[in-house]
């Protein structure tokens, strides 16, 4: 799977408005495409599309912009990407056993493989929340961070 340009945008918009969830104003859209270094009219567009999944409200007018929705231990990548997205899988390639999709040599056993590939990416992302994204972002290390163990050599 590739995250997409708008999952990867939608992201940092996100990470910007946890990283400074202790300013009681909402964030305008200009201040946060100043801050991430993304384009504001894209930006624009992605905040909708979150404003529409519940991952951020927003406030009209003078003073007005976006604020977090859910606390960010209540938000993962997988929820971010999916929302501007759609759902995380590995391809478009049908559901085996259905519409046909196992007519050919081989393809319901692969249709079975990527279907498979999506639900691993869909669980690793959601194991990351904006609040280790934040601790990331202070240089804290997060336990999803941490380098997997080495194997212990075997014995002969």
């Amino acid at each position: 799977m590739k995250v997409s340009t708008r999952g990867d945008y939608a992201s940092r918009a996100l990470l910007s408005l946890a990283l400074h969830r202790d300013d009681p104003r909402p964030t305008s859209v200009r201040d946060i495409a100043e801050r991430t270094g993304l384009p504001q009219p894209y930006l624009e567009q992605i905040l909708l599309a979150l404003k529409g999944a519940g991952l951020v409200r927003s406030k009209r007018g003078v003073g007005g912009g976006y604020v977090l929705a859910r606390d960010p231990a209540d938000v993962t990548l997988a929820q971010i990407v999916s929302a501007v997205d759609g759902p995380i899988v590995a391809g478009d390639f049908g559901v085996p056993h259905q519409n046909g999709a196992c007519d050919h040599e081989g393809q319901c056993a692969l249709l079975a493989v990527w279907a498979d590939v999506g639900e691993h990416m869909r669980q690793h992302l959601d194991s990351y929340t904006l609040a280790d994204m934040v601790a990331r972002a202070n240089g804290a290390r997060t336990p999803a961070a941490e380098p997997a163990a080495e194997p212990e050599p075997t014995r002969s």
